[in-house]
């Protein structure tokens, strides 16, 4: 027997296993399955190339659960006594404690920087052995036992058979590995596609109205998965199928993508297009990451492009190490080329579905969408490679590509200053009148309600040349493209002004809300009344709801506008309602303030180049006067004009009418609207 310390420089590796690795203790379990694979594939090799003469056999690896102990074995090419010496006991780096102490929190990083990957059953295990025999003639069988200190014992042993298994006696406080549930789901999570059968103990099936064990192997792994086979001996049922057994719960897939890569690094895998639902972050991290068909990680941002992590499926690369650890994943040239091909086939799969079944990928754009905005809106050479195939979709639901659209609205939609306006709305419900109205003019109105489409339009207002989008309700039909400089006012100012006194002074007081009067001749058949908004102000709000740093915005109130249509016999019989009924009033209070606001400019323009000292007090105190007596004389035009409009149910009724086609008619004001209705009709 030999006793002996393992050579590493640090008082006590086992301790620092223990507790820096904790959190990722359950990889053990990977270590040592992926091991015995290892020394299996070996085998084969040495078999293959007529090192090793004798029988293979049987090469499973068995994973076994007794009542204090895992026991993982296998027939491979197992080891001799000089071997373990070796690879076991010299764990040779220096500088051990420096480099613990850098990579104390990162499990990976210890374990797949120096090959660790044996000495994390310590995370688990209060004692390991290892029995083992090498497959080379003549071998002697050896034990290797370590309770957890740097020391150890190697005897020899008896071993039928060439391998190795390696016993874990768990510790008191990783009780849970040794109950078969929590066992068996391990298994599944980091072993399901090993290219060795890998049995956790026997079948079972149901007898006499209870589970009992078979002769048979529980084999739980495909040997031969989907992604390592060739494209052309797989039908589309068999890739449904896959991602059936990975995603059992989802939806079909949309579309999918073979990778199979050998050059300039090695790549295989299947990545699918979920149908993705509206929330980005809830379908992230269901790509899996393998390294020789070991798993890795699902956390794959960094490898893949941040807007592909919206897609689910497996990638396998031998030339991402097995053990990653975040920083190695920003800093490595491979990954960075991982990250740039993938990208490349994502977009030539999507341009050729796109090609070859338009049809197929019209039907499917609206689930497409928001995966295709989010790597435009994030990845240049994505968005040059998706504008060929990017889509606009109309209030028709007729689709265009980028270049067809501007071919179809350039002679009717583009405007004095020769950019082309693309008007569009995000209800077709709520917005069905503004979209009629353009509809009728000629105008053509897209349909933009997806997540990403406010940051969409924004960006493509920088990319495409002398474009601007407007929202069709942001502003009356006739201004939304201006196609030549304003015509004259529609009402002489006094009669505009009036107008503006009467509606004001009957909006409805709402939170957050402030609304601007305005009077345009738009028809004898359009709207009597329209709301419209700023297109730039409501789009920095809706850009505040996505984008930090722009709350200020957000906490504006929000700006509308009232236009009223001078053409409409309701308006135009209320202006009339005014003159009938309030000249006698209002008459000699606008003969007041003219004189008044007559003799207000005189002084003014008396006291232009002077100096405040060089104005006589006595005009400053008649100026001061002046101004008060005209914002007295004003006020009382419009308390009468008031009175007026609150006299004319016709008045807040057209109010009305506009907030409720607006949704912003509710509660105590929809009431009263709704007995004032039955009144009129009445």
């Amino acid at each position: 027997m030999q006793k002996g310390n393992i050579g590493v420089t640090t008082e006590n590796i086992f301790p620092v296993i223990k507790k820096f690795l904790y959190s990722d203790h359950e990889i053990f379990l990977r270590e040592l399955v992926s091991n015995a694979v290892d020394a299996t594939q070996k085998l084969k090799t040495l078999s293959s190339i007529g090192e090793y003469k004798g029988e293979l056999g049987d090469l499973t690896v068995h994973v076994s659960l007794g009542k204090e102990t895992i026991t993982v074995s296998d027939r491979g090419i197992g080891l001799t006594a000089e071997e373990i010496d070796k690879y076991i006991n010299q764990i040779a780096f220096s500088g051990a404690n420096d480099f613990l102490e850098k990579y104390k929190n990162d499990a990976n990083a210890i374990i797949g920087h120096f090959g660790l990957g044996f000495y994390s059953a310590f995370m688990v295990a209060k004692k390991v052995e290892i029995i083992t025999k090498s497959c080379k003639e003549g071998s002697q069988a050896v034990k290797w036992t370590c309770d957890g200190s740097p020391e150890f014992t190697i005897e020899e042993t008896e071993k039928a058979d060439r391998g190795t298994d390696i016993v874990l006696y768990i510790d008191d406080d990783c009780k849970e590995f040794l109950e078969e549930a929590r066992l068996s789901t391990l298994l599944k999570k980091y072993c399901s596609f090993l290219p060795v059968a890998i049995a956790f103990g026997k079948k079972k099936e149901w007898k006499d109205g209870k589970q009992v064990e078979t002769d048979e192997d529980n084999v739980i792994n495909e040997t031969n998965p989907m992604w390592t086979r060739k494209p052309s001996e797989l039908k589309d049922e068999d890739y449904k199928k896959f991602y059936r057994d990975l995603y059992p719960m989802a939806d079909e897939p949309l579309f999918w993508i073979h990778l199979n890569v050998d050059y300039p690094f090695h790549l295989t895998g299947i990545l699918y297009f979920p149908k993705v639902k509206s929330n980005i972050e809830l379908n992230k991290n269901k790509i899996q990451l393998y390294c020789n068909q070991v798993y890795v990680t699902d956390s794959v941002e960094g490898i893949v492009p941040d807007f592909l992590t919206l897609l689910h499926g497996v990638l396998d690369s031998p030339d991402i190490p097995l053990n990653v650890s975040r920083s190695y994943l920003q800093s490595d040239s491979n990954v960075k080329k991982i990250s740039t091909y993938i990208t490349k086939k994502v977009s030539d799969r999507l341009q050729s579905i796109f090609k070859n079944d338009r049809k197929q990928f019209e039907e499917k754009w609206n689930d497409l969408k928001i995966f295709i905005h989010y790597g435009m809106l994030t990845q240049e050479d994505f968005y040059d490679r998706a504008k060929s195939f990017a889509l606009f979709t109309d209030t028709d639901g007729k689709c265009y590509t980028y270049e067809e659209y501007q071919t179809l609205i350039k002679e009717n939609q583009t405007d004095k200053e020769g950019n082309l306006i693309y008007l569009y709305a995000n209800n077709k419900d709520e917005q069905y009148s503004y979209i009629e109205a353009a509809v009728n003019k000629g105008y053509n109105v897209l349909l933009m309600d997806g997540q990403l489409d406010v940051a969409m339009i924004s960006m493509l207002e920088q990319k495409l040349e002398k474009s601007r989008f407007t929202r069709v309700d942001g502003d009356t039909v006739d201004n939304l493209i201006r196609k030549e400089d304003k015509q004259e006012e529609a009402l002489e100012s006094s009669r505009q002004e009036a107008l503006s006194s009467i509606f004001q002074s009957q909006l409805p007081k709402m939170e957050k809300a402030e609304f601007h009067v305005s009077a345009q001749a738009m028809g004898e058949n359009a709207s009597p009344l329209m709301i419209t908004q700023s297109e730039y102000m409501r789009r920095m709000k809706e850009m505040a709801n996505i984008q930090a740093g722009m709350s200020f915005y957000g906490e504006m109130p929000d700006m509308f506008n009232l236009v009223l249509n001078t053409d409409h016999k309701l308006v135009k019989g209320i202006i009339e309602g005014e003159e009938r009924e309030c000249s006698n009033a209002i008459a000699p209070l606008q003969s007041e303030m003219d004189e008044t606001d007559k003799r207000r400019q005189a002084l003014r323009k008396s006291h232009e180049g002077k100096k405040s000292e060089e104005i006589p007090t006595a005009e400053k105190d008649e100026l001061d006067e002046l101004d008060k007596k005209y914002d007295d004389l004003k006020a009382k035009k419009e308390s009468a004009l008031a009175g007026y409009a609150a006299q004319n149910p016709v008045v807040r009724q057209l109010i009305d009418l506009a907030l409720l086609q607006n949704g912003m008619l509710k509660g105590e004001a929809l009431s009263a609207f709704v007995k004032r209705s039955v009144e009129l009709i009445g």
